[in-house]
């Protein structure tokens, strides 16, 4: 069975996800909130920073559209209010709990994708994300 390119990477990103709600409930303990998400987008910024030197991608495009940009800004804001309810989050209740919770963002990126982008909703997209609701209320309440 041949993969999609983009599987390994959303399983990556599923794993790394998971490491990040242990590594960061362990790094709250005992630190402000807010000053914990900032030390992690400091790490963030010199991985990133490394991997763009590593594979010599440093180059902007020529021309860089307004429109994009404003979008990448916008989710970096989104990112960053993101984080910083995550931890505090993480300093308020287990990892076990916040984690699931999160998940929520895949119901909420289907009903936006379906109403802000027009993406299809198909019957398996709605029970994918039915369960995933449903699981997140048996584990958080």
């Amino acid at each position: 069975m041949n993969l999609p390119a983009w599987l390994p990477f959303a399983f990556g990103s599923a794993l790394f996800a998971g490491m990040t709600a242990i590594l960061g409930k362990l790094g709250v303990a005992g630190m402000n909130s807010n000053l914990a998400t900032f030390i992690r987008t400091i790490v963030i910024l010199f991985v990133t920073a490394a991997i763009l030197s590593w594979r010599r991608e440093w180059q902007l495009p020529e021309n860089l559209p307004p429109k994009p940009l404003t979008f990448l800004l916008l989710s970096g804001v989104a990112t960053g209010l993101s984080w910083l309810c995550y931890y505090r989050a993480l300093q308020l209740a287990p990892a076990s709990l916040v984690a699931p919770v999160d998940k929520l963002s895949v119901v909420f990126a289907i009903v936006m994708g379906v109403l802000l982008l027009g993406e299809p909703l198909t019957l398996k997209l709605a029970v994918g994300a039915v369960l995933i609701l449903s699981g997140v209320m048996v584990l958080a309440f």
